[in-house]
């Protein structure tokens, strides 16, 4: 190890389960949600909010929000719209707005009373939607004097018991915050050693996680030449991360989480353009989604197995830099052909993969920066999915829709495995054709999967800077609810 720790910064948000009555929590702020053609029923405040409605300062309509008073509390009213509209994910947008405006009121506490008649992914969506936007990372800050202007708890007031949605939305929403700030953390101090010391101090908090880190040199004796040749040009030594999750009463069989982890990508010798490199601390965010995603897993206690690998370098030029036309060797044996040394993170995930499968598992998920051409087809709303499993695509689909970071399926097909075919090795990095580039990364990388259910995450476009109202410039820690409830669907 190189000696440095990361900590995560993000401050707690306290979060708790009430049956109580709104203003008998205690919160100094309450928010109120209103669906379109409905009344206003038994809220608090009834008169205040209903003023502002009639007065058109506050509306029924989708994240209209405004403020008012009631005993010496701030009143959010919040527009639902449509309640046949109404779900997790627009859960999450208004929640976000409703913790600004109790920020921008220097409330320390809100209660958000709960709509009547919504099931459990909307009491999750109210919950991840405030913590996720509560979140800050201050680590490279002074740390602030004592300011009201912070949220520091948020309660749901119900008569229902909902205490178990609540407790599952806040441990994830928090897994993803500490994600977020991996991914914000610069590369001069999150190096791989960095990030394996992180990971391999997860089974101190969580017992039933057990963590094998190998350095350089082992990953090269163990002959992962593909993963060793995309590290040799920095002289930050690489890790390979493995984590093992199995719960208590899990089933026989184990899901795979592969992660890149790139801690920085200059684009090798292929170096990228200036502008293009400001953000590439964020080519690890597909790694710290796994790493957070066991460690949430670990703390529901869910009844999964789970092999999470994350491969963990930097890519950048140096006297020993991969040169593009070198042939390496990959961990089973297959020749490629470096073509180009921007398309790093194949190389990296190709020997994980086949170190996944000699492990034992029954199905795969890779995720990963891998390509800006992802980027131009779905911009920053859809990950892209590619699959050789349709059972295993709905799945992640379904949880992609009901977590709220979707995914959006392209095809695989053989005249796309053809264009990664090489001409002096078995296969290419990047083909001489430059078409369907996203797709032909995710070939690259189905060679080495063979026939185990598979898919593969294209993140390039929403890991970072994302636009929805609970994020802010930086990593999104997208992925980590995703990859959660897979696990979770994949065992049931």
């Amino acid at each position: 190890m190189d000696g440095k720790r990361i900590l995560v910064t993000s401050y707690p948000v306290h979060v708790e389960a009430s049956s109580n009555y709104s203003l008998a929590t205690g919160a100094d702020a309450v928010a109120v949600g209103v669906f379109e053609h409905e009344e206003l029923a038994n809220s608090p405040a009834g008169g205040e909010l209903q003023a502002l409605l009639d007065s058109g300062e506050g509306g029924r309509a989708f994240k209209r929000v405004a403020l008012t008073h009631h005993q010496g509390r701030r009143m959010i009213l919040v527009g639902l719209g449509p309640r046949t509209a109404f779900d997790g994910q627009r859960a999450r947008a208004v929640a976000a707005l409703a913790e600004r405006r109790a920020r921008q009121s220097r409330a320390t506490s809100l209660c958000w009373v709960l709509p009547r008649d919504v099931d459990s992914e909307v009491v999750e969506g109210l919950v991840q939607g405030t913590m996720l936007g509560a979140y800050r990372f201050r680590r490279y800050r002074p740390a602030p004097a004592a300011d009201p202007a912070e949220l520091q708890s948020v309660i749901l007031s119900a008569p229902d018991d909902i205490a178990a949605p609540v407790h599952r939305a806040a441990v994830l929403a928090a897994a993803q915050n500490r994600a977020r700030d991996l991914g914000n953390t610069p590369a001069n101090d999150l190096t791989p050693a960095a990030l394996a010391e992180y990971a391999s101090g997860l089974p101190e908090r969580h017992p039933s996680i057990s963590a094998t880190i190998l350095d350089g040199a082992e990953i090269r004796a163990r002959g992962m030449g593909a993963f060793a040749a995309i590290a040799q040009g920095s002289d930050q030594d690489p890790r390979l991360i493995t984590l093992e999750y199995d719960g208590a009463a899990a089933p026989s069989a184990r899901l795979a989480l592969i992660g890149k982890a790139v801690t920085f990508d200059t684009g090798g010798l292929w170096l990228k353009p200036g502008a293009s490199q400001i953000d590439m601390k964020f080519d690890m965010c597909g790694g710290a989604a796994v790493i957070e995603a066991v460690a949430a897993l670990a703390e529901l206690r869910a009844p999964v197995r789970v092999l999470a690998v994350i491969g963990a370098t930097e890519n950048v030029t140096g006297a020993r830099a991969v040169k593009p036309g070198d042939i390496v060797t990959a961990l089973d044996g297959t020749t490629i052909e470096v073509n180009n040394t921007d398309a790093e993170g194949r190389l990296v995930l190709a020997d994980c993969i086949t170190h996944a499968r000699r492990q034992g598992c029954d199905a795969i998920i890779d995720i990963a920066t891998l390509t800006g051409a992802v980027t131009a087809v779905l911009g920053s709303t859809y990950a892209g999915m590619m699959s050789n499993d349709d059972p295993l695509a709905e799945l992640v689909r379904e949880c992609g829709r009901r977590t709220g970071e979707p995914v959006w399926r392209l095809p695989l097909d053989p005249e796309y495995a053809e264009l990664v075919k090489g001409r002096y090795a078995q296969l290419t990095n990047r083909s001489e054709r430059r078409e369907a580039m996203a797709i032909t990364a995710a070939e690259l990388l189905h060679h080495f999967v063979g026939e185990v259910p598979w898919v593969h995450l294209d993140i390039a476009g929403t890991a970072d800077h994302g636009h929805a109202p609970y994020h802010d410039k930086g990593a999104t820690g997208f992925g980590v609810r995703l990859l959660s409830e897979v696990a979770l669907g994949f065992a049931g």
